[in-house]
C-alpha cells in the first residue's frame, strides 16, 4: 500500500492554508461542514478567524463546533453562541452548534473501548467536512491535532463525557487514562466511516502552548511556529506533526515533548493505526 502523503509548508499565512487544502487534490462538495475550535473566552493561542476566513470561505464552508462538557463559556449551546460571536467566528462564516438540537448516535463496531459515538444531530445536514486543527499540547491527551477534533470535537457535551469516560459518562474525569485516549481513536474510526472519502485535515503548528484551546488560562508557547500541514489521512497527518516535533532545534521544544509524553499522547495515534483509522506511515511532501 502507498504511504499516505502529508503536504507541509513553513509558510503560516491565510494564503497558504487554501494552497495547503488545494495541493491535496480533494473538492468538498455539497454542504461543506468547517470543523475549527472556538476558543475558551480567555485563552491567548487560539487561531482566529481571520487566519481561517479564506480557506473557509474558498470551501464555501459552515463552521461547526459542539459544546463542552466542563465549566466555561462554551458549556451551554446559550453561552458558546456568545463566545463565538465574542471571538469573531459569526462575522466570517455562517456557524452551527452541532449539538444545539441533539444527538445522534454513530456505530463503532469494532471499537476498542467504545461501540457507539453521539455526536451533534446537526453533522447530518453536511455532505463533506474540512478539519481544521491547531496542533498544540493538551492537559490531557497530551496534544491536540486533527484526531481530537473530530473525536472530542465533534462529539456532543454528553459524547465528550462518554469518550473521557470510556463509555461510562460518570468516569469523565477517573478512567482509566489509556482507556480515554483509545475511546478517542474510537470516535475517530466512526467519523471516517461516515464522511469516507469527504473528509480532509490540515494542521496548523503556530501558537503552540503545552495547554489546550480549551484552556481559559494558558501558557505561552515555548516552542517557535513551524508550519502548516494537510493530508486526507488524520493518522499520518498527527504523527507528522509530532515527528517535527522532535526533529525542531528549538529550546522549548522539551517542555512540549514533556507534556506529549508525560501524557501518553502517541498512544492516540497507535489505537487508530490499529484501527484502520489512517496509517503512521506517510511521505512528506514539502510545498
Amino acid at each position: 500500500m502507498a504511504k499516505a502523503k502529508v503536504y507541509f509548508t513553513r509558510e503560516i499565512t491565510p494564503q497558504a492554508m487554501i494552497r495547503m487544502y488545494d495541493v491535496m487534490g480533494v473538492k468538498l462538495s455539497g454542504k461543506v461542514a468547517v470543523k475549527i475550535h472556538s476558543g475558551e473566552v480567555g485563552n491567548q493561542n487560539f487561531l482566529r478567524p481571520d487566519f481561517m476566513k479564506p480557506v473557509i470561505d474558498s470551501v464555501k464552508g459552515t463552521i461547526v463546533e459542539c459544546n463542552t462538557a466542563y465549566e466555561g463559556k462554551r458549556n451551554t449551546t446559550k453561552e458558546h453562541w456568545e463566545t463565538m460571536k465574542l471571538h469573531g467566528w459569526t462575522e466570517i462564516a455562517e456557524v452551527d452548534i452541532l449539538d444545539e438540537n441533539g444527538e445522534i448516535e454513530l456505530p463503532i463496531p469494532n471499537g476498542q473501548r467504545i461501540q457507539k459515538n453521539f455526536v451533534g444531530e446537526n453533522i447530518k445536514n453536511y455532505d463533506s467536512m474540512l478539519v481544521l486543527s491547531h496542533f498544540k499540547g493538551h492537559p490531557m491527551g497530551g496534544f491536540g491535532g486533527a484526531l481530537k477534533n473530530i473525536s472530542i470535537g465533534l462529539a456532543s457535551s454528553h459524547g465528550k463525557a462518554y469518550i473521557h469516560g470510556a463509555g461510562e459518562v460518570e468516569k469523565i474525569w477517573t478512567a482509566d487514562h489509556d482507556a480515554f485516549l483509545e475511546s478517542m481513536a474510537d470516535a475517530d474510526k466512526s467519523i471516517m466511516d461516515y464522511f469516507g472519502d469527504k473528509i480532509v485535515f490540515i494542521n496548523v503548528m503556530k501558537n503552540m502552548s503545552v495547554d489546550c484551546d480549551c484552556c481559559s488560562v494558558a501558557e505561552d508557547p515555548a516552542i517557535g511556529d513551524i508550519g502548516i500541514l494537510s493530508s486526507v489521512d488524520p493518522v499520518a497527518l498527527d504523527q507528522a506533526c509530532l515527528d517535527l516535533v522532535y526533529a525542531s532545534k528549538d529550546p522549548g521544544r522539551d517542555h512540549l515533548l514533556e507534556r506529549i509524553e508525560s501524557r501518553n499522547g502517541v498512544h492516540t495515534v497507535e489505537a487508530a493505526a490499529k484501527l484502520g483509522v489512517g496509517s503512521r506511515e506517510y511521505e512528506l511532501v514539502e510545498v
